[in-house]
């Protein structure tokens, strides 16, 4: 008797021992399937462009469009292998490119003032915090 319950506890501690390592490469595969940094799934040409426009709205002033819709607007523009160009027009003349990375919706953005060709980086937004707003 005592000899067959080694033999059982010996297969018990076999079969636990090989459930965890299971569990653990399909927990590892399910982390790792999913986009670096994200979580949420390559961004398409619509989610950039809604994204920055849901930004524009709640960071510029757009007052003046009421008066006239076409001085103020966001546009899209060049892509690339790795990301979107975004562009707000504002009623001053300035522009702000929003370089936005398709597979994990960082955001670089650029601004722009014609009139005295200055350009610099001033920040980075991540696209999900303004999707669905």
């Amino acid at each position: 008797m005592g000899k067959c319950f080694k033999i059982k506890l010996k297969e018990i501690c076999l079969f636990i021992f090989i459930a965890s390592l299971l569990l653990l490469f399909s927990c590892k595969q399910t982390i790792d399937s999913s986009p670096k940094g994200s979580g949420k799934g390559k961004i398409t040409k619509e989610m950039a462009y809604n994204g920055i426009k849901n930004y524009c709205h709640q960071n510029f002033d757009w007052s003046i469009a009421k008066e006239n819709p076409g001085i103020v607007s966001v546009e899209m523009g060049e892509e690339t292998d790795t990301e979107y160009q975004v562009t707000f027009r504002s009623y001053t003349g300035s522009l702000t490119y929003f370089y936005v990375n398709k597979s994990d919706g960082k955001t670089r953005i650029v601004e722009y003032v014609p009139a005295l060709d200055i350009k610099e980086e001033s920040g980075a937004i991540n696209l999900f915090d303004y999707l669905d707003k």
